[in-house]
């Protein structure tokens, strides 16, 4: 097809859901709270990682990356979403289009590393214990951490460049709340063929690699345990990595859902549905279950109200 001869297309405008205004004005309230809860409840764990010298170890220190990762991946998709709750004509420039769609993958990327990451230190932490301080160290653990995010931040690189490259002549519309791959192809003049297939290999390569990474460490963190003598021993150490194992079947779940499948194969409406859950509500999940199941955590936040208690009551 060739596009040339259009009028190239400058911005794209977001479908979003589709609905009465009743209903979408209850979506919005409730994506709303959803969006000020998850945010909230991210940065108090960051907050009490950061205060509570107890919380000083590896698995809070991911757990504080985590948290920062996931208030800036949910607000890079978020507030265009509400705003078509409330909007008939919410649009975005395609050069931002493009923005949003490297940092949204990036951050997603880097997610998928640090879960794996996280496995990897419940699975020294477990399996290997007499060694955890030397594996471990504050040095690798660092290094562990950064190595997520220029990892999360290279793998969508290649694509981003390849999208940035595609021609636009109509239709604008991206039946989505974000610029999603598949909505982006589906509007191009260009031929896709080969940014998909690239886009395809990378996120399947990214996901699929750091699932399994994840899902080693705990086929061997649960023959572990199941060699416990202990029946107490067993249950503290399943409860060490239950909440970060819940976290990863969810995100996990519904991305390889949505991006390790054929691009033929993509449906528009179950794609916004689906994408809500690792968007919305999975940022939102994370620290509920790691402060609801982790003692620690709920530890050093009772010592943090204990503490600014008592400051209240000696300012008084």
């Amino acid at each position: 097809m060739d596009g040339r001869n259009q009028t190239t297309v400058m911005e794209f405008i977001f479908l979003g859901f589709s609905g009465v205004r009743q209903l979408k004005i209850t979506l919005f309230v409730m994506f709303l709270t959803v969006y000020l809860l998850s945010l909230t409840g991210n940065a108090l764990i960051i907050i009490i990682v950061l205060m509570e010298p107890m919380l000083h170890t590896p698995m809070y220190i991911f757990l504080g990356n985590l948290s920062f990762l996931e208030i800036w991946y949910t607000t890079v998709t978020v507030p265009k979403l509400l705003a078509t709750c409330i909007s008939q004509n919410v649009t975005i420039p395609v050069d931002e289009c493009v923005a949003q769609y490297y940092f949204f993958f990036s951050m997603g990327a880097t997610e998928c590393i640090l879960l794996a990451v996280m496995a990897y230190d419940r699975y020294l932490a477990i399996c290997n214990p007499l060694h955890y301080t030397i594996l471990m160290s504050p040095q690798v653990c660092l290094l562990f951490s950064a190595g997520s995010w220029v990892g999360g931040f290279i793998a969508p690189l290649l694509p981003t460049i390849l999208i940035s490259h595609l021609y636009f002549c109509g239709p604008q519309k991206i039946n989505h709340f974000f610029c999603d791959s598949d909505p982006i192809f589906k509007l191009s003049c260009s031929d896709t063929f080969m940014v998909e297939a690239v886009g395809y290999t990378c996120s399947s390569v990214v996901i699929l690699s750091s699932f399994l990474l994840t899902m080693s460490s705990y086929v061997q963190i649960i023959v572990t345990i199941i060699k416990m003598p202990s029946r107490e021993a067993k249950k503290k150490a399943f409860s060490t990595c239950a909440s970060h194992l819940t976290v990863v079947t969810i995100y996990y779940g519904t991305i390889i859902f949505t991006y390790v499948r054929p691009p033929a194969k993509y449906n528009f409406t179950i794609g916004k549905v689906i994408s809500v859950f690792y968007c919305v509500i999975t940022p939102l999940l994370n620290p509920l279950i790691y402060t609801l199941r982790n003692k620690d955590v709920k530890k050093a936040l009772k010592k943090s109200l204990a503490r600014k208690k008592l400051l209240l009551v000696k300012n008084r």
